[in-house]
């Protein structure tokens, strides 16, 4: 049986994680979304990821269970390396992934959601790396995404108390976008996630590429791939497009090409 409900809507593909009690991410939630990933990226009918879990939780974090049937250390570094591998994909996915978070995102929950390019949660939500409170520490990138959201010292803070902070909280230290009550999370959502999708995919993959760029990169090599993208971007149907619709007063209908 799946562990991912997905449905597409408006060119919105909208991914629920299923795997009671907390949406743990095991290697079979791991494998189905490197498998999904494959599929989105094909599908010209869809722009724009939602990740949201069902039940109680957001994901409240890695398998525990699968960590006592681990022969050896060299097991949990595989499982460290799959993880980081898909989050590392997610991030840098030519189409915007957004998670919405309500209840719990917690260690490798919390992982999966910063791997996102946005991230969308219910006021009350609770997010956070526990990891220390078991003797670990996080595996799948938090340790490096973290800093990049709250600063250094809040990351260290974070990870070395265990303590987790509120959707409110996270949004005031730049870890989320916004954050709602929790019965507007999803509608707010699936806005945001509409919205993004009516804009020309050429457009959006352009940003998104450089965007980590400037993360990876040094500044003028950022600014010499945006001037190349921007040509492209001009002598594309979807520009053609935009500037009539601009023109005339209409909204646009891109197309993606």
């Amino acid at each position: 049986m799946s562990v991912l409900n997905v449905k597409k809507e408006d060119f919105v593909a909208f991914v629920k994680l299923e795997n009671p009690p907390a949406n743990a991410l095991g290697n079979k939630v791991l494998k189905e979304l490197s498998q999904l990933l494959d599929e989105l990226q094909q599908d010209k009918e869809v722009r724009v990821i939602l990740i949201r879990g069902e039940g109680r939780f957001f994901s409240a974090g890695a398998d525990i269970k699968e960590f006592t049937q681990m022969p050896d250390s060299s097991g949990f570094s595989e499982l460290a390396k799959l993880g980081q591998r898909l989050f590392e994909r997610i991030e840098t996915f030519e189409k915007p992934v957004i998670a919405a978070i309500h209840g719990a995102a917690l260690g490798g929950g919390l992982e999966l959601a910063m791997s996102c390019h946005m991230r969308l949660v219910a006021e009350n939500a609770k997010l956070g790396l526990p990891e220390l409170q078991l003797g670990i520490i996080p595996g799948f990138g938090g340790t490096q995404r973290l800093p990049d959201y709250v600063g250094k010292a809040k990351a260290f803070e974070m990870i070395t108390s265990s303590e987790p902070i509120t959707g409110k909280q996270a949004e005031a230290y730049g870890l989320a976008n916004h954050a709602y009550p929790e019965e507007e999370l999803m509608s707010k959502a699936e806005e945001i996630a509409k919205k993004m999708a009516k804009k020309s995919p050429v457009t959006v993959k352009a940003v998104i590429e450089l965007l980590q760029l400037r993360r990876n990169e040094p500044f003028q090599s950022g600014i010499d791939r945006e001037a190349d993208w921007f040509g492209q971007v001009f002598g594309t149907a979807d520009a053609k497009e935009g500037i009539q619709a601009f023109i005339e007063k209409r909204q646009p209908q891109f197309k993606g090409e």
